[in-house]
């Protein structure tokens, strides 16, 4: 089950190019492609004849062909020629998917059309700021249901195992967090104190000898994660006192797309507060957090196997308080939702039954 009334990524905005690009979200086949104009569009990749996928057709101007019998439909989904039949078939339309185009990612609203709100897209507040430089990271496609994923991303428990070589060292293991849940999100922090600077950070500080580190995992609803690293010379980590001279800020902004039930495409890339126009530090923020990611993947890969069949039922840690409050919350979501739909289709049903 999905939130339906939200955002997702459908693509990189740079992967649309001059014909169809088949994907599927949240089990549901689209087709996304560029008008003339530039425009993106986005529609259900499915003609109402026999349902083949209009992906196997062609972009004829700004319209789709049918492969098959060749219907063809704008970019709202209507359809503007039929040649086998004297006349267009009423029910011959399909879905258009509301859509916006921000950092570099194509978003597509998966349900109520009519509740479509851009202003309701993640934020990031530094894109755009000269101050900041930009890791344009890239996409990754994971084989696990994407709950796995948000539960890993609520836990920097993890990072001590995981990424020894990168984001995480020994200070990692078992500093206690806090549990925060906010309007739209659950939040998992902790300050470490007078600690070694972990090996992925310790290229770039500025300054010598340990420090306090703050990290802040905050996962939005459905399914995206804004990951807070702060990194301050040791006596100088606060939350609201002003920031020291030398602090290394890096914000880390991720997406998760659900495939279907077994398989997520995950997106990402990474804010910094320092050397904004530095390519070199850029490509070495993105082979690096990559690398990092690629742990990660292997080890939920193995995780949502385990999941499928487990011979005893999985217990729960301390350090999971997090995902688990995330994970109810979303569920009374989906099923405040769900209970939302059948009353809307109810209502349909009797108001044209009289």
């Amino acid at each position: 089950m999905y939130l339906r009334n939200a955002w997702y990524v459908a693509a990189s905005e740079n992967e649309i190019g001059d014909g169809l690009f088949p994907t599927t979200l949240l089990s549901e086949p689209v087709v996304l492609f560029r008008k003339a104009d530039g425009q993106i569009k986005a529609l259900e990749d499915a003609c109402p004849h026999r349902k083949l996928p209009l992906s196997m057709g062609r972009l004829d101007g700004d319209q789709v062909e049918c492969g098959y019998h060749g219907l063809t439909f704008d970019s709202e989904g209507t359809c503007t020629r039929a040649p086998t039949s004297a006349r267009i078939p009423a029910r011959a339309k399909v879905h258009s998917y509301p859509l916006q185009v921000r950092y570099g990612l194509v978003w597509l609203w998966m349900g109520d059309p009519a509740l479509a709100d851009p202003a309701s897209l993640c934020e990031v507040p530094e894109w755009g700021d000269p101050l900041w430089g930009l890791s344009c990271g890239a996409s990754m496609t994971v084989p696990c249901n994407y709950l796995y994923m948000t539960d890993n991303l609520l836990d920097p428990s993890h990072v001590a195992w995981v990424h020894q070589s990168s984001f995480g060292n020994a200070a990692c293991a078992s500093e206690p967090v806090t549990v925060t849940e906010t309007a739209n999100g659950v939040i998992v922090s902790r300050w470490m104190r007078n600690v070694e600077v972990a090996p992925f950070y310790a290229q770039f500080v500025t300054f010598a000898g340990p420090c306090d580190r703050l990290q802040h995992y905050e996962v939005q609803f459905p399914c995206q994660a804004i990951i807070k690293a702060v990194f301050t010379p040791a006596g100088t980590g606060h939350d609201d006192a002003p920031m020291h001279e030398e602090v290394f800020l890096m914000n880390s902004y991720n997406f998760m797309t659900p495939v279907d039930a077994h398989t997520t495409r995950y997106y990402w890339f990474q804010m910094r507060n320092f050397d904004p126009d530095n390519e070199a530090v850029s490509r070495r923020f993105d082979e690096d957090v990559q690398h990092a990611f690629a742990e990660d993947r292997a080890v939920l890969a193995a995780v949502h196997k385990g999941m499928l069949n487990p011979r005893t039922a999985p217990i729960n840690l301390p350090s999971d308080a997090g995902p688990i409050k995330f994970r109810r919350e979303l569920a009374r979501r989906i099923a405040l939702q769900s209970a939302e739909d059948r009353h809307a289709s109810e209502s349909l049903i009797a108001s044209t039954a009289t």
